[in-house]
């Protein structure tokens, strides 16, 4: 009876990592095409300014788009509405809510949504900009 020799019997010991690698390499680049797209679902220019405090925690964040549309979060709101829906969506009574205008709105708009805000009782209200650097002058 013919006996197997053992040289032909080889166990594969090397893990192939090249379609793992592949995988991962092609995962990193959709996250980092899609991070700057999660970042906000509402298109703003805010205007520019030296002195910019970043935000480090989750706000509530009113934001007045081009068109001079409100939203909360990324949710569209009446003017009549929004310090209501504000009131609902506030942990604390002195929370910080952030404003974000485009920088092409009137003013007389966005001193419209602040004075709706202090009427309502709402005080603490930031307005978000965008720091200046040496390529936005």
């Amino acid at each position: 009876m013919p006996q197997l020799s053992k040289s032909t019997q080889t166990s594969l010991s090397d893990i192939n990592m090249v379609p793992f690698i592949d995988v991962v390499l092609v995962l990193l680049i959709i996250f980092m095409i899609t991070a700057p797209i999660l970042q906000s679902g509402i298109e703003v220019d805010v205007p520019k300014t030296h002195t910019v405090k970043e935000i480090t925690e989750e706000r509530l964040v009113v934001t007045m788009d081009k068109n001079q549309l409100i939203y909360l979060g990324n949710e569209p709101v009446n003017i009549h509405q929004l310090v209501d829906k504000i009131k609902k969506r506030q942990k604390r009574e002195n929370d910080s809510v952030f404003l974000r205008a485009d920088e092409s709105i009137p003013f007389g708009a966005f001193c419209t949504v602040i004075d709706s805000l202090r009427q309502g009782g709402i005080t603490n209200i930031s307005i978000v900009t965008q720091p200046i650097t040496d390529r936005s002058r």
